[in-house]
Order: structure tokens, then C-alpha cells, then sequence
């Protein structure tokens, strides 16, 4: 096996190659193009982990599609599943997907989950629940309530999103999904709906007056943003507080988006790729007036999902920088930024072929990211010593 010193001679193509090796999952160390890192798993047996939050004591929440939610120590111990999470629609790309913490839950215990709620008949739609968390070795969640349903809901198992990312003013943003199929996706553009949008509330599910079309008729005033396509991450921005999220081009168009509100991100009137039969979207342009364009794109599609701004100082390097989990071309994506725009780029660990499904930064300086699979990962990376 080549040492570390020998990697830091080798060119930076063959660096990342090794900092990419299976033998990451026993806990090695490798040089990347800022930093030295140490990569391990914490913890295994996930089944297709789909969201992460950190509680309080140091313990971890995770979501697993399947519809159950467990809490993972720092040690790698996974709990039974906790008792009172909302049945979910577990088919296809539905399930339970994210869990957030209130910003208060110190005081009022209230977590949120998003996840896939059945309807009528097939239809089926985003939904989203919070429920007081309580227990501290067995845990349960009471006083359950959906707060936000996407309207309508729709035969469809694909596009559901979706990402909870509380502002630092307490509102609850939800980044959606435009639910895929044709006649559904063009309700990314209608206002009526809630398809393909960034939704603004407040935790208790009422709408903000500042809400951009909340004066609007036949508006849903929940709307932040639209244009939208299958965002599966989102974030806010440390510094200036706006939201960034990304979403699944079709066929190339990986977007990075600033969501900010009542604009139109242009799904499916534009794309930077193409339709899966390799047909134009829309026009088959990639811009338009009165359409943001994205701050960046990935064609071919790395399959975007979840992403972290990295602010601590604890691996030297990689302060100010975006992380951005890829699962079409599996990885870890690091995003250096020169302002609201994208610098430069490297790809970290894709030689271990593992889906990334959510990345985190966590409290104690660490970059935290799930694996989507039947035995899926919880991963910690840290600064190497």
C-alpha cells in the first residue's frame, strides 16, 4: 500500500484515486488536493439512509426510507426504531426522507420529517410532520402532526425531494420535487401547485406574510421559489443566510441554485441536458429571460443529493467550502467558492463506489455522510492526526 508521504509526490489524478480506495472503510488517512483527512465507518446497517440531524447530547438521528427512524451514539451503536413516525409511502423514491430539529429543540423537543403520504386510490404526495421527541434510551415521538402537505398529490413514485432547512429567523424551508412524469413536471411553472417549488413556512405550518405570492390569486402562498426539478439538497448559506439547494437534471443539468424568492429556475422550459429519449427540453435552450440561470452544472449528471457548507477550522483547507453528495457518479463533491459563484472542484472518494445520499457537517468539526444502499453507511471524515 502507498504511504501517505509517497501520495503527496504522486500527480493530483492519481492522489484522489487512492484518497477513493476501499481500504478508506478501515479507517486510513490520505492526502487530497487541501487537506489530510481520515475517513471511517462509524456505523453500518442502514437500511437506504436517507437523512441525518444531530442531537444535543452528541447522538445522531437517521431517517431510513423504509419508514423508520433510529438514533445512532457516537460510537456507532444503532438504536431500535423509535415508535410514532408517520406510515410513508416506501415505493420507489418515496419514503421517509429528511428529519430536522426545531431551532428551539433544546427547549420544546420537536423534530420534522419529511416523507411520501398516501392519498386517494395511487396518489401520493410530500408531506411534512413534527412530533415532540421524547425518552432518552428508548425514544418515541408524540403529539405527532402534519404541518405541510404538497398539493396535489399525484400517481407517481419519483421526484418526491426533499430537504427541511430551518433560516436563521425560524422559518422552515421545503426543497420539492416536480413528481417526474409528463403533465405533472410542467407544474413546476404553475403557481397553483406546489410541484417542482421551494416552500416557505413557519414551524407550525402557517405562512409567512413576507411570502412572495401570498397576495397572489390562485397562488399557493406557501411558494417561495419554482421552476424547480428533483432537489435533493439544500443548505444555508453561513455567511449570507440564503438558501442553495440542488437538483436531478434529466439526462445532463445537474443544477446548483440560490432559491431566492418568487423567482423561476426555469424546469422544464430550460435545461443544461436533455430529455432520457435524448429529446430537447422544452425549446432545448439553456437560458431565457425572466429565468435564473443555475450557479452551476454538472453534465453528465453526478446524481446531486445532500450538501453542507463546511465552516469549522478542524481540517485545515476546507473552511468556506460546499460538500455535495453524488449518486449517478457516486462521491463526495468539494466545491471551493469565490463569492456566489463556484471556483474550482474536486472529487473525493469515488473510487469506493458508494451512492452519497446525505452529507452533514457536524458539531464537532467533522463531515458526516450517509450511503444509500440496503447496508448502508454512516460515515465520519476527519481531520488526519
Amino acid at each position: 500500500m502507498t504511504d501517505r508521504r509517497a501520495a503527496t509526490r504522486l500527480p493530483a489524478m492519481l492522489a484522489a484515486a487512492l484518497l477513493a480506495s476501499p481500504a478508506l472503510a478501515a479507517g486510513k488517512s490520505w492526502e487530497t488536493e487541501k487537506a489530510t483527512i481520515h475517513v471511517e465507518t462509524l456505523a453500518a446497517g442502514l437500511h437506504h439512509p436517507w437523512g441525518l440531524a444531530f442531537l444535543p447530547d452528541g447522538r445522531m438521528l437517521v431517517s431510513e426510507r423504509r419508514g423508520l427512524l433510529r438514533v445512532v451514539t457516537p460510537d456507532g451503536n444503532i438504536s431500535d426504531a423509535i415508535y410514532g413516525v408517520p406510515e410513508v409511502v416506501a415505493r420507489g423514491q418515496g419514503g421517509l426522507l429528511d428529519v430536522a430539529l426545531d431551532p428551539d429543540f433544546e427547549a420544546n423537543r420537536l423534530v420534522y420529517l419529511s416523507y411520501a403520504e398516501a392519498g386517494e386510490g395511487r396518489l401520493n404526495g410530500t408531506a411534512v410532520a413534527r412530533g415532540r421527541l421524547e425518552g432518552d434510551s428508548t425514544f418515541q415521538l408524540k403529539d405527532v402532526e402534519v404541518i405541510f402537505r404538497q398539493q396535489p398529490k399525484k400517481d407517481s413514485h419519483l421526484h418526491f425531494g426533499s430537504r427541511l432547512v430551518f433560516d436563521k429567523d425560524g422559518h422552515l424551508f421545503i426543497a420539492l420535487g416536480e413528481r417526474s412524469r409528463v403533465g405533472m413536471r410542467e407544474e413546476a411553472q404553475d403557481l397553483a401547485s406546489h410541484l417542482g417549488k421551494v416552500v416557505r413556512i413557519m414551524p407550525d405550518g402557517s405562512v409567512p406574510e413576507d411570502n412572495p405570492f401570498v397576495n397572489q390569486d390562485g397562488a399557493q402562498p406557501e411558494i417561495w421559489s419554482y421552476g424547480h426539478r428533483n432537489q435533493q439538497g439544500a443548505a444555508l448559506h453561513p455567511e449570507t443566510g440564503m438558501l442553495w439547494t440542488n437538483e436531478h437534471g434529466p439526462r445532463g443539468g445537474d443544477e446548483l441554485n440560490i432559491a431566492e424568492a418568487g423567482k423561476n429556475y426555469g424546469w422544464p422550459l430550460v435545461s443544461h441536458g436533455v430529455n432520457y429519449d435524448f429529446s430537447p427540453v422544452g425549446a432545448g435552450e439553456k437560458s431565457a429571460p425572466g429565468i435564473e440561470d443555475p450557479i452551476h452544472h454538472w453534465t453528465p449528471s453526478i446524481g446531486v443529493s445532500g450538501m453542507a457548507f463546511y465552516t469549522s477550522d478542524e481540517i485545515p483547507g476546507w473552511q468556506g467550502n460546499l460538500f455535495v453528495g453524488g449518486l449517478a457518479r457516486p462521491g463526495l463533491y468539494r466545491l471551493t467558492l469565490d463569492g456566489d459563484k463556484v471556483a474550482g472542484e474536486e472529487v473525493l472518494l469515488a473510487a469506493m463506489g458508494k451512492r452519497i445520499r446525505d452529507v452533514r457537517a457536524g458539531p464537532d468539526g467533522a463531515l458526516y455522510l450517509l450511503t444509500d444502499a440496503a447496508n448502508g453507511e454512516l460515515i465520519r471524515i476527519t481531520r488526519a492526526e
